[in-house]
């Protein structure tokens, strides 16, 4: 009986999320969590890069160079987002690109920018960065600090406007699920909120479209326990995947 129960919770809770995730990135992206109301413009063959971590990356394939499709893309929100993206723009042709690579920090977003950004001459960039370089102070011997994390983005955003001065930026909202497998509430909270308004910040610096992750799984939780969305709290499952593209696509427009 115990487990028919639990069936049918993990059941419902499957049927409303599904119904309810639009309506949840819309709550999530209003007046108060954006930095401005800035939306990403696309042309003709328009090329769209998704940069960051083990949430961007998702398993995709790193030998992969051609666009818009499952190697490249791998298998998170990045799929998810570029697939809208490719349905609704097909008449102009979008070129997306992932190259997020598991446990990067910013400072190693930096070292491989010129390959692995620069290169792809980006019209639309998407970086989502952040969580690493405050779990890995708990848990892999990182000595980084937010100052750290801030400065090392701000010089990375310097140097990006400068090498292409007409890119269109998003800065996607690191963000962490209490109840998650991996996050100690004490270990994690408030220290790892500082993440999170260094990068808001940033996106008023640099004009850039801010999509609020964080604000989006807040609400999420009001639908579905904190694991229906991520297990371990950092990494999402697929409906958090797909809340995670939902957020996006309503913050920037597309």
């Amino acid at each position: 009986m115990e487990t028919r129960r639990n069936f049918l919770r993990k059941a419902a809770y499957a049927s409303v999320g599904a119904a309810l995730i639009p309506e949840i990135a819309k709550s999530a992206v209003n007046e108060r969590n954006m930095v401005n109301a800035k939306k990403i413009t696309l042309k003709r063959n328009s090329v769209i890069l998704f940069q960051g971590d083990s949430i961007t990356d998702a398993g995709r394939k790193r030998e992969a160079i051609a666009c818009n499709n499952i190697d490249m893309l791998g298998m998170g929100y990045t799929l998810f987002t570029a697939t809208a993206i490719m349905s609704k723009h097909a008449d102009i042709q979008p070129k997306i690109y992932n190259r997020g690579i598991s446990g990067n920090k910013v400072f190693q977003l930096r070292e491989r920018w010129e390959v692995d950004t620069l290169a792809f001459m980006p019209d639309v960039l998407s970086i989502l960065i952040g969580v690493n370089d405050y779990w890995h102070t708990l848990s892999g011997g990182y000595k980084g600090t937010v100052e750290v994390y801030e400065n090392d983005l701000r010089d990375l955003l310097k140097y990006t406007k400068e090498k292409l001065p007409a890119v269109q930026l998003v800065l996607c909202e690191p963000f962490a699920l209490r109840g998650g497998s991996a996050i100690n509430d004490v270990a994690w909270f408030p220290m790892f909120n500082d993440y999170r308004v260094a990068l808001k910040k940033l996106a008023t610096e640099f004009d850039a479209v801010f999509v609020p992750f964080q604000a989006a799984f807040d609400e999420a939780v009001k639908v579905a326990p904190p694991t229906y969305w991520s297990g371990d709290g950092v990494h999402p499952d697929l409906p958090g995947r797909q809340l995670m593209a939902e957020t996006w696509l309503k913050a920037t427009g597309l």
